[in-house]
This record gives structure tokens, sequence and C-alpha cells, in this order.
């Protein structure tokens, strides 16, 4: 079993549009969305949800009006400044704790006096086991403000393992979050073969050097790929040779298209949309991906039959 992760330095590449494209192209597979802080491959995927789980992590305070006595003690010791204090019309005043800046540390509950603060489990958000037109998709949401998504990018990889195994798949395709942050290092770590989506600009070229830092800190093999080179051919040769330079095969050039925005538009990738030089492209960076990786339909990778893929997209959680 190989596993593919496609991601990028900084947010906007056109990351998850290869995904889509990729998702198309594969022949057997296990899809998973780690992107889970902004996820947007079901917006193309168009998933059918099997499964959902919540996703638990971590501990949030609560105060519990009818017990506190308003000695404010808990408002002292919280280093996060968490606790506010709200003045009553009579009696002492109460506290109520902001669960936004609330980090689950407990001091809290370990000073109170009355033991009026309760620190039950916080809900993080969900995760899902998902059909899509190209097989099984694990994919998650992480709640406003929630923290810990590197541990839920964990999760969605354990179970995308787990279901690779289950289906007797030969490739897991993640789609990876943006940075180098926690959860890009969560949903890296032990793949097969990262590919870098780039942009010929400088802010892209920045980041795709610490990407590639990234990955080199944890020795794992690394593929770029030039998004809409043709808008700087300047700046995209000079990446290129920067490739180079550092032994970092460039596996494929997109160039710009309208077609891809108008594949976004009807809620499918770009090599089911129809041909163009960005669909002939992408199939083209496939079959060097697969050939990478050492997968058994590389000689032959391409996209075989549109036909299902145009039904109208179903809305996802």
């Amino acid at each position: 079993m190989k596993e593919l992760v496609v991601c990028s330095g900084k947010g906007g590449t056109g990351k998850t549009s290869v995904v889509a494209a990729f998702a198309a192209l594969a022949r057997d597979k296990i899809l998973a969305d780690c992107d889970a802080d902004a996820a947007d491959l079901h917006l193309v995927l168009a998933p059918e949800v099997q499964r959902s789980e919540p996703f638990v992590s971590g501990h949030e305070a609560r105060i519990l009006p009818a017990a506190c006595n308003g000695c404010g003690i808990c408002a002292e010791v919280c280093a996060y400044e968490a606790i506010d204090r709200v003045e009553a019309a009579e009696g002492p005043p109460r506290y109520t704790i902001s669960p936004f800046r609330c980090e689950g540390c407990g001091v809290c509950v370990h000073f109170c006096p009355e033991q009026a603060i309760v620190f039950p489990d916080r809900l993080c958000g969900e995760w899902f086991v998902s059909r899509t037109r190209h097989g099984t998709l694990v994919h998650a949401r992480l709640g406003v403000a929630a923290e810990n998504s590197g541990k839920l990018v964990t999760l969605v990889r354990q179970e995308a393992r787990r279901r690779a195994t289950e289906e007797g798949r030969s490739l897991i395709l993640v789609d990876g979050p943006p940075g180098i942050g926690c959860p890009t290092i969560a949903a890296v770590s032990g793949a097969d073969l990262l590919l870098a989506v780039s942009e010929p600009t400088l802010s892209a070229r920045h980041d795709l050097e610490r990407l590639v830092q990234l990955a080199a800190h944890f020795r794992l093999p690394v593929a770029v790929c030039l998004n809409k080179h043709d808008l700087n051919p300047l700046l995209a040769t000079d990446t290129e040779s920067w490739c180079r330079e550092r032994g970092l095969p460039v596996a494929g050039r997109i160039p710009y298209d309208p077609r891809v925005t108008a594949a976004q538009i009807a809620g499918i990738s770009v090599v089911e949309h129809g041909q163009g030089p960005a669909a002939a492209a992408v199939q083209a960076l496939w079959r060097e991906v697969a050939r990478l990786l050492d997968l058994k339909e590389a000689a032959g990778a391409g996209f075989r039959s549109p036909t299902a893929a145009r039904s109208k997209p179903r809305r996802s959680p």
C-alpha cells in the first residue's frame, strides 16, 4: 500500500483541484481529506455520508452558577484570562468561562473551593466515512475555534489506512493541509511521496522552500508540481532550477486554463469536465506521480469516462 500526500506551503495553490483530478484518474485508492481546518474536497466529490463520529479532544471548564459563591479565585489563577466577571444587581458577582479562550488546563477546577467548576470532555468536531463516485472518502470537520486539528488529521489517516486494508486498496490519496504546522506534520509523516503544489509567485516559492525543509527533516521524498506556470514563465523557470539543484523532480506543469474554474462551478474535477490544456497536463502529472510511486497503473494511467461524474453534486456536511 502506498500513500501519496498532496500538499502546499500555502493555501490557494490549487492543491485540492489536483487531488480531485487524481481521484478521478487513480483506479485503486482510498481518499482522505486531511485539511480538517478548512476542508473543501467534498465540494468536488459530493460525498454521501455513510458514517459520522464525534471528535472529542481535551476538556473544557464550565462553572455551575448554583454552586458558585462568587469568590473570584478562578479568575485570579487563570493564565489565559478566560474567566469573565459579571456584576449582579444583588449579591456577589457571577463568573463565566469563555469557551474560545479556555485552554482546558484545569487550574480553575483544582483551585475552586466550592467545587463549582466541572471539567467535561470537549467536543471539537466530527469525522466521516463517505461514499463518492470515485470511491471511499474519509474526511472531517473541525469545530469553530476548536483545537487539536493535528490529532484529528491523525485519526482521519488511521481510518483511511484501515479502510484501505479492509478494501484491499493499493493507494491512499491524501489532500493535505497547507502550511508546515502541526496538521501538516500529522498528515505527511510516514508518507511514501509528497507532491508539493506551488505557483510561480514569490510567496509560493518561499513557502515551497519551507515545505521542502520540513520534508527533509522527516526524510520524506518530495516531487513538485507548478500550477499556472505560464503566468510568470521567468519565475517558473527559476523555481524549476531551484528544484533541480536540490534533486527534486518537477513532476508536472499545469497551465492556466479557464476550464478549471468552469469545472469547479460544475462541482467536478477538470479531467471530468472535458479536454483542455489543464486536463491534459494533470493526466500527464498523474502518470509521472504513479511512476514515482511505482504503481502498477502508471503506464496506462488516464481518465476513462466522465459520464458518471456529470451528475448533480449533493450537499455534504
